[in-house]
């Protein structure tokens, strides 16, 4: 859903970073375009009646896993610096950045879209103050009944958000554990996102307004971050160059597994099959138990990460995923994810069609195609530029604090923050719930 920019490391860290450069992705932009439109494809499925349909119908709209997708792409590439510098040794990244990252890629389209949506469709018109606050601040998961018409599916950009929050948190929790100790980083957040599954019950007991629905909160969505997260500390075994042996004999065995496509091939159609049945919950609107929530929760993990493993831990190629197409929809995806439900509901009067009376091809093709083009003038026009704006503001301020004097050696000031040393793009110019890697796109068109 979301784009995500990493946090590049702090300055100077890059000067030991020569054995563990981090790797470049470009196919994970591709599987972000996958996320994007299997977002899209369920809520059309779902206003077409479509997730009505005999065995066709769960599988449609159970494609809302396409969230676990995001989810575990904005875990994994968020999550690499933090990898990296626990490989290294060195300082943890820096945090006021990596958040200024995060508004300045999160808030600018999506502040365009709330405002349009809430002013000009109908069925939004009309929303008060709260309803407009929660919208912007991306708090609508904690104030009750301000998911608004054409705005519907941002519940898990406010997911997201907390998300980013949290992440240095859970980045400081394991600072400790480098060196010897690098061995139990996936264990603890293994263990991280078990005790979260435990949400689903710990947060219906809580004392919040009617209304408010706690398991869209983040704790109950951990397993599908730590998904990414625990991949993120594999690779970061990968590229350290000390390779799975000193991480210990499991930790070779857990890579061998995640790099044989077919077993995670198998993992991903197992783990989705199952939860289209209501071992994970009704597939549409409908109540859920705790314990199918918490199962929902594991099915994801495993779907996202069966998907991505595959394409972290192995070299390639993989052709489709990084074509001219699929990285274009891929760097327009976050537009695609923010736009689509309010532009689901102008095709229907618009064309004449009859919400939740069928014609759902139609209706996927018109809602496709217009929000691709409504995404790519969106990253053109709102998304490109204003990053480009920190980009540039933020490279002026180190050229003037990395000002050399005359009698200083040159060679002693650090390479530019998220360079790699050895000169290939590294994670911290990819943007993914995801997490657009822009630098996967120009590398691949």
């Amino acid at each position: 859903m979301t784009s995500t920019d990493p946090d590049p490391i702090a300055p100077g860290a890059a000067a030991a970073a020569a054995g563990s450069a981090r790797r470049f992705y470009p196919q994970l932009e591709g599987m972000r375009a996958i996320a994007a439109i299997g977002v899209l494809v369920t809520h059309v499925a779902f206003q077409t009646r479509a997730v009505e349909i005999p065995v066709l119908g769960p599988v449609l709209g159970r494609l809302d896993l396409a969230v676990a997708l995001f989810f575990a792409l904005s875990g994994f590439l968020l999550w690499r610096p933090w990898v990296d510098a626990a490989h290294r040794g060195t300082g943890h990244p820096s945090v006021p950045r990596y958040l200024r990252h995060r508004v300045v890629r999160i808030w600018p389209a999506y502040v365009i879209v709330v405002t349009l949506v809430i002013l000009l469709l109908p069925e939004a018109q009309g929303a008060d103050a709260q309803v407009w606050l929660a919208n912007l601040t991306l708090t609508q998961v904690f104030v009750p009944l301000t998911l608004t018409a054409g705005l519907t599916q941002m519940w898990s950009l406010s997911v997201e958000i907390a998300f980013y929050a949290l992440l240095p948190l859970i980045g400081f929790a394991l600072l400790r554990l480098r060196g010897r100790r690098l061995r139990a980083r996936v264990p603890a957040l293994v263990v991280l996102a078990a005790v979260s599954l435990g949400w689903a019950w710990v947060g219906t007991s809580l004392p919040v307004a009617d209304g408010v629905e706690t398991k869209n909160w983040v704790f109950g969505h951990l397993p599908w971050f730590v998904a990414g997260l625990v991949l993120a500390e594999i690779a970061g075994v990968l590229d350290s160059g000390s390779g799975p042996v000193r991480s210990g004999r499991w930790m070779a065995g857990v890579i061998r597994l995640s790099a044989n496509r077919p077993l995670m091939l198998v993992v991903l159609v197992v783990a989705y099959a199952l939860a289209c049945t209501r071992f994970a919950g009704p597939t549409g609107l409908g109540a859920v138990t705790e314990l199918e929530f918490a199962t929902k929760m594991v099915l994801g993990a495993l779907c996202g990460y069966a998907l991505l493993a595959p394409l972290v831990c192995n070299d390639g190629p993989f052709p489709i995923l990084t074509s001219r197409v699929m990285l274009a929809l891929g760097r327009w995806s976050y537009g695609i994810f923010i736009w689509h439900v309010a532009i689901l509901a102008v095709v229907f009067p618009l064309f004449g069609i009859v919400p939740f009376s069928g014609d759902t091809l139609l209706v996927l093709v018109i809602t496709l195609v217009l929000s691709i083009g409504v995404s790519a003038a969106s990253y053109a026009f709102i998304e490109e530029p204003t990053r480009n704006w920190l980009r540039n503001r933020e490279s002026r301020r180190r050229n003037r604090s990395r000002h050399v004097s005359p009698d200083t050696p040159a060679s002693s000031s650090p390479p530019p923050d998220g360079a790699a040393i050895d000169g290939r793009p590294s994670t911290a110019d990819q943007n993914t719930s995801h997490a657009v890697i822009d630098t996967a796109t120009r590398a691949g068109s």
